[in-house]
């Protein structure tokens, strides 16, 4: 069973609170920092305290739940939509690049305005971003799961004669960057729950180190066979035949395949391609 582990979580929120862990400060110190309002949310995206593509968006959506639910907002159904729509604008800005974040946003955007059209009472706009953005959490966590059922699957569906295989990844795809359990790291998670994993390799990750300081935490705190390597160790590892498959988490596909991401994926694709490991990718 893929849910048997309970990894560490970077977003804790109950309606009207939410708590994020400080990633600057691990792995040395596990501290959860309060987020009371959409500028708390934004410094926390800004400096970096949240990072990865989901746990931004998510993140940056529960902010402003928590302050919209604490607030004695007075106005119509029109004010409310328009408040949290400026809001968003706002959240955006504190990393324009994050592409998970801009959608999110645009969705959260156009929800609350298409309810502001018929609502009769500012209540009713409020109640459904709030639900909105909780759904994003729950749903982020219950995708991470099946990703990873289903990478898992097809991993082993790929093994030859091996009952075991060792995985290479790259940065941090794991519960930190996300809701929950993971992308690529959930892939991880769910071969060592099937007994199929025999060790899971990790790259540093330079320069801020996602690898060292973030990947190879889950992978101890979770118990999962692991080692450490560095950046510039991926491809002899490959050549020397230790690694069975290479599974990152990419931001997104451009046409042609052209990666619009961190230039090892471009690297390590070279080396899938001439040293025949399995190559998976997730989408974040």
């Amino acid at each position: 069973m893929v849910d048997q582990f309970s990894p560490l979580q970077s977003i804790c929120y109950q309606r009207g609170s939410l708590r994020l862990l400080d990633q600057r400060k691990l792995p040395l110190e596990t501290v959860y920092l309060d987020i009371l309002n959409a500028s708390d949310g934004w410094n926390a995206i800004r400096d970096m305290v949240v990072r990865g593509a989901p746990a931004i968006a998510i993140s940056a959506a529960l902010s402003l739940a928590v302050e919209i639910f604490n607030l004695d907002f007075s106005g119509t159904s029109l004010d409310a939509a328009s408040f949290l729509v400026k809001k968003l604008e706002y959240l955006v800005s504190s990393r324009p690049t994050a592409v998970n974040l801009s959608d999110a946003a645009t969705k959260l955007q156009n929800l609350v305005l298409k309810t502001a059209e018929t609502a009769a009472e500012a209540k009713f706009v409020i109640q459904t971003y709030i639900d909105a953005a909780e759904n994003m959490l729950t749903d982020d966590a219950n995708t991470n799961k099946a990703i990873g059922f289903h990478g898992a699957n097809d991993i082993q569906s790929n093994l030859n004669d091996s009952k075991r295989i060792s995985i290479l990844t790259h940065c941090n795809t794991g519960s930190l960057a996300t809701a929950g359990y993971g992308t690529a790291l959930g892939v991880i998670r769910a071969l060592h729950a099937n007994g199929t994993l025999e060790t899971a390799f990790c790259t540093e990750t330079r320069p801020f180190n996602q690898g060292s300081r973030l990947t190879a935490f889950e992978l101890v705190h979770d118990k999962i066979p692991a080692t450490l390597i560095a950046d510039s160790a991926a491809a002899s590892l490959m050549k020397a035949g230790r690694v069975g498959a290479v599974i990152v988490g990419l931001i997104a596909l451009l046409q042609m395949v052209i990666l619009r991401t961190k230039s090892e994926h471009t690297a390590w694709l070279f080396v899938h391609y001439t040293m025949g490991c399995h190559f998976m990718w997730q989408l974040q």
